[in-house]
């Protein structure tokens, strides 16, 4: 695919699709608001993660706060990337922090789209493409997207780095992976996939300096940070790991999770740990459907590893469909299938979804939302 049809003209349709999905969420999150009486700005810059976000952007990193059960809750926690640019877009516009991450996440999300639409266009045609980057927007947490959350920024970079894999653009894609690992821990999906690319393309007798140097460069970020983290705490490499543990992170195969399920099963709340099981399988089961398309392995192992560290981490079960926004090659196959079934199939499904989407995520910024 030549690189003019990367141009605006040619993913202006995935990217209005996106626009119009998120905007419908957004619509009606406001009506929601309206009757509930809760400010739809709150809800999305200024809860959870965006509080801490916004603090690290105003006043740097240091703050923690001490549970009465002793566990540390530190903000070392959080990659420094999107309070980065939370700070860099307040100096220039006069926005608070928070409104500064919805600007930016709002951007992400189209860069995001965009970044989806290439990949999907490149390996499955320009429709393909089009479902893909709207099949995005509408899932059911579909929202985050719009809060002053860091899953639009990573998605982003990660979207655009694999893109340069695919095309054999290795600098380009080392340097986005190592954004990609300033901003969230699954940063390392994006460093395995270029790495494993790279050595196929080695082993093919394909590869050259210039792939070197993106595999080098690649999780400069995610380590630097780390290691900051570790100098700063006094406690080297393992500090951060410190730090996750003190929010009761951690990766356990998810040993956890499935005793999480299993007293949902055992107790009234017997539907949620049925609906758990279904979501789990569903996620599986598209990433089987992702090994039979013959995806690219870049993508088999990026999207594993998401999964893999999504499903497996032992704590804040309640955020495990939000960890798994970024892994965006599952909806390559259904996407291919809308596709294939013509515009006004294609516009159903993906309305349906949207809508349903919508109201859930009115309905979920409202209660308990995204841990």
């Amino acid at each position: 695919m030549p690189v003019e049809d990367l141009a605006v003209r040619r993913a202006a349709p995935a990217l209005l699709a996106y626009a119009a999905v998120r905007v419908l969420g957004l619509v009606v999150l406001g009506v929601w608001g309206a009757v509930a009486g809760s400010s739809p700005h709150t809800l999305l810059s200024a809860r959870w993660d965006s509080l801490w976000y916004a603090r690290i952007a105003a006043d740097g990193y240091g703050y923690e706060v001490v549970l009465p059960n002793g566990d540390v809750h530190s903000n070392l926690a959080f990659f420094p990337l999107l309070p980065w640019l939370e700070r860099a877009v307040s100096a220039v516009t006069g926005l608070s922090y928070g409104s500064a991450g919805l600007l930016v996440s709002a951007l992400a999300g189209l860069a995001a789209a965009w970044g989806i639409f290439a990949i999907a266009d490149l390996l499955y045609g320009r429709r393909a493409g089009v479902c893909a980057a709207a099949a995005w927007a509408a899932l059911p947490v579909g929202i985050v997207q719009s809060m002053a959350y860091s899953e639009a920024l990573f998605t982003a970079l990660a979207a655009w780095s694999l893109y340069g894999v695919l095309r054999g653009h290795w600098i380009t894609a080392g340097l986005l992976a190592a954004a990609a690992g300033l901003t969230r821990p699954v940063g390392v999906a994006v460093v395995a996939a270029l790495w494993v690319a790279a050595a196929l393309a080695a082993r093919r007798g394909e590869a050259s300096w210039r792939t070197a140097a993106g595999a080098l460069v690649a999780p400069a970020g995610a380590a630097a940070y780390v290691l900051w983290v570790g100098a700063r705490t006094g406690e080297g490499v393992l500090g951060y790991l410190r730090v996750q543990g003190g929010w009761g992170n951690g990766f356990d195969g998810g040993l956890a999770f499935a005793r999480f399920i299993g007293g949902k099963l055992g107790s009234a709340a017997w539907p949620a740990g049925v609906g758990l099981i279904a979501g789990v399988l569903l996620v599986l089961w598209l990433y089987r459907l992702c090994v039979r398309q013959r995806q690219p392995v870049a993508l088999l192992v990026y999207c594993g590893v998401v999964v893999a560290l999504a499903l497996c981490a032992s704590a804040y079960f309640g955020s495990k469909p939000r960890l798994l926004l970024p892994a965006f090659p599952l909806l390559l196959p259904p996407a291919v299938a809308l596709a294939r079934g013509g515009t006004g199939r294609a516009v159903a499904w993906l309305g349906a979804a949207a809508a349903v989407a919508a109201v859930y995520g009115a309905f979920w910024l409202n209660g308990s939302g995204p841990p």
